[in-house]
């Protein structure tokens, strides 16, 4: 694992990058934060100065992974408007592709154990991003008659928890869950499902 060093740039920033690497390495419970300063270059009471702990770094880690999170959700979206139907279903994408591109990111804000509630910033941002699919979610059920319309809450976290489970059981090499199809299809295939039994696909699209 090659050492970062600070070379007296931002510290507080070397010190959630080096945290990011050993959350790819060991997880986020497998390291301390002697090893995270080791890797920054610094003495573990260096990090005092910009966080009181490995906690604080990860959650600093995971905040800055939701202001990504956010831009790739909303340039999803906006990809592909006016179709209500083109927009959700590239959110859904955009999950993915953000889990792949972005595992230290992504660890560090769903599998750490960290609240999003540990800070105002952090809870913000967080709230922000999944508003994004909120939002794709509602412009979409307009679609559906009233009577059936399913609240866009609901609607967005059934597609959330889709999205969420095919990263972690397929797209994160999760030992022994090995699928024969790429996590892109599974994910596509399962969105399909989701919006015909809602009557938003034809039955053979």
């Amino acid at each position: 694992m090659a050492k970062r060093g600070y070379h007296h740039g931002d510290l507080a920033q070397a010190l959630v990058d080096a945290t990011l690497t050993l959350i790819e390495a060991k997880g986020p419970t497998g390291f301390t934060l002697s090893e995270a300063a080791k890797l920054a270059g610094v003495t573990p009471a260096a990090v005092y100065r910009h966080f009181d702990g490995r906690e604080a770094m990860i959650a600093e880690a995971a905040r800055q992974g939701y202001m990504i999170f956010l831009d790739v959700m909303e340039g999803a979206y906006r990809s592909g408007q006016p179709s209500a139907l083109a927009a959700f279903e590239a959110t859904g994408r955009a999950y993915l592709r953000f889990a792949q591109e972005h595992p230290g990111h992504y660890i560090a804000m769903f599998e750490s154990g960290i609240s999003i509630n540990r800070s105002a910033d952090l809870a913000a941002v967080a709230n922000r991003a999944w508003g994004v699919l909120e939002q794709a979610a509602a412009d979409l059920s307009q679609h559906i008659p009233a009577a059936k319309r399913p609240p866009a809450a609901m609607f967005s976290a059934h597609i959330w928890a889709l999205c969420h489970g095919v990263v972690e059981l397929f797209a994160r090499n999760s030992p022994g869950n090995q699928s024969p199809f790429p996590a892109e299809d599974l994910l596509e295939t399962g969105i399909g499902v989701y919006l015909r039994g809602l009557g938003l696909l034809p039955p053979d699209a």
